[in-house]
């Protein structure tokens, strides 16, 4: 080739490259708390997930509008009432350039079963995922699982042979605070690489320029850096100099300020807020009553359910960002009703009446555990809470953490009350009904029941909601479960989460009901 041709086409390639670096935009996010791990199956929690996302990919995911559509499987058929075949998608690598087979997509999704995986959840229902050719998988059921193909999008796919190499076969036990190679390190297939990690500080991603499915990215985001920043006005205040583009959580104080020099947009959140209470042990943790567990009366549970203003919470604590409830799932999930919806009247008197039926009459002293970088004003909420209880003589000491403290230990049992939030990503109340209601027992079956509340009839109800695929029957049972707890005071739940996200104005992000913001879709102008 001539010096002239040479020159020609550098000068080409020059110009072509100018377009798509233009393009190309570095993208700086905020909330209020860290990531907790990068181990794909090992935290069942909002934000962990989102993270993990960029890096991983499931078999099936969401569409937009949360239809189910292919991923890492191209099509899927019920071949039996209890057999699924999934047709797996060819050409596609892993971050170090293995391929993916169909023994990763058999290895994850049994990793994701393990006893340590915090995501059975998604795996209930399956008997065994086996290989069938190199790219075809049979999952088999234990019974008819209506909602198996909502349960998915969240087992994301692993390299098996990674996985072995690192020693990491098993997920991360995060409870008991195991360390592992893959709580810091990843090798997906999805949009980004995982570039560095520094907890608490930041976290770094890049755009994978092999991805697979790069043709259809919508966003225009190349390099993502995710920053916890714990104080409200911190946050505030770093999105609008500019330092920072996108806030997950914005103070709900700012939000006038923000809609008028940013932009803000909102919509509900599958998320309900509740506050759960040790109903099982003999004596009580962290209490001035010895010998019993008050908690175990229903009289008790009534009497601090009665005793909360939600109205107030959401006026004075959430400044409209709250809908207050009587019920444990949110509007967009199947099974919700306006029935269950309403709430049992604030009553302070009948707070008090109760107490001092069941002989706690000004006597009653607890801890109330509360995360303070989780959900939206968790610790005012709290704070409320504790404050609206001395009203009718309950004195409740508030315990206030970040969320890497407070998880492993509620998780592991140690508190005696407790402020929870509880989204349903498979849009469908088994999910939460298996997990926060149903006594503790195999799998995902009260893995969330943190305060062990029991009942045989209710769990007897979700059991056959597990496999019933008549519509009205197992609707009815689900309603007929969420009647039972209602009136047994199981839980106290306070509101759905409204939730807001708060953008510089040349930021287009799609905004979701699961509160997880999709980089691959992220623009930047």
């Amino acid at each position: 080739m001539s010096l002239r041709h040479t020159v020609l086409g550098l000068a080409l390639a020059t110009a072509l490259a100018i377009p798509a670096m233009a393009h190309a935009k570095p993208f700086k996010w905020a909330s209020q708390g860290d990531i907790l791990t990068f181990d794909p199956h090992s935290q069942n929690e909002g934000l962990t997930i989102a993270a993990n996302s960029y890096v991983y990919e499931p078999l099936v995911t969401y569409d937009r509008n949360f239809k189910v559509v292919p991923r890492l499987a191209t099509s899927w058929e019920q071949t039996s009432p209890t057999q699924w075949r999934f047709k797996l998608r060819q050409g596609v690598k892993f971050h170090d350039g293995a391929a993916f087979t169909a023994d990763d997509a058999v290895f994850s999704v049994q990793r994701a079963m393990a006893p340590t995986s915090n995501y059975k959840a998604y795996t209930t229902g399956i008997k065994e995922v086996r290989r069938v050719d190199d790219f075809t998988i049979d999952i088999e059921l234990t019974a008819p699982n209506p909602v198996l193909l909502n349960q998915l999008p969240l087992v994301f796919i692993m390299n098996k042979a990674w996985s072995e190499k690192n020693n990491v076969t098993k997920p991360q036990d995060f409870v008991n605070k195991e360390e592992t190679f893959a709580a810091r390190n990843t090798n997906g297939t999805g949009p980004f690489k995982l570039k560095s990690r520094e907890i608490d500080v930041r976290t770094v991603f890049v755009e994978n320029a092999d991805w697979w499915n790069k043709a259809e990215k919508t966003g225009n985001v190349t390099e993502m850096t995710y920053t916890p920043i714990k104080q409200n006005a911190t946050r505030t205040a770093a999105l609008l100099s500019g330092e920072i583009d996108f806030v997950l959580d914005p103070a709900a104080q700012d939000l006038d300020r923000l809609r008028k020099q940013a932009k803000v947009v909102e919509g509900n959140e599958t998320r309900t807020i509740y506050i759960g209470l040790d109903q099982k042990r003999p004596e009580l943790l962290y209490s001035s009553i010895k010998g019993k567990n008050p908690f175990a009366d229903v009289k008790v549970r009534e009497a601090l359910y009665l005793a909360i203003d939600t109205d107030a919470i959401k006026r004075a604590v959430m400044r409209g960002l709250s809908a207050p409830t009587g019920t444990m799932i949110a509007p967009q999930v199947h099974g919700w009703t306006e029935a269950l919806h309403k709430r049992v009247a604030y009553n302070p008197e009948r707070s008090r009446e109760l107490l001092k039926q069941a002989g706690y009459d000004g006597t009653l002293q607890f801890t109330l555990d509360c995360p303070n970088n989780r959900y939206i004003n968790d610790e005012a909420i709290c704070q409320a809470v504790v404050g609206m209880w001395a009203k009718v003589g309950v004195k409740a000491a508030l315990n206030a953490m970040p969320r890497a403290t407070y998880f492993p230990k509620t998780q592991s049992g140690d508190t005696s009350a407790f402020l929870f939030g509880w989204g349903v990503p498979t849009f469908d109340a088994m999910y939460s009904l298996q997990s926060l209601i149903r006594s503790k027992g195999e799998g995902a079956d009260g893995s969330y029941n943190l305060g062990n509340y029991q009942n045989k009839e209710v769990d007897a109800l979700i059991d056959s909601i597990k496999t019933e695929t008549d519509v009205p029957k197992r609707d009815a049972a689900i309603h007929k479960v969420l009647e039972i707890h209602a009136k047994e005071f199981g839980h106290i739940p306070l509101h759905d989460q409204v939730i807001p996200w708060a953008m510089r104005p040349n930021v287009e992000v799609v905004h979701r009901a699961d509160n997880r913001l999709v980089a691959e879709w992220v623009k930047i102008d």
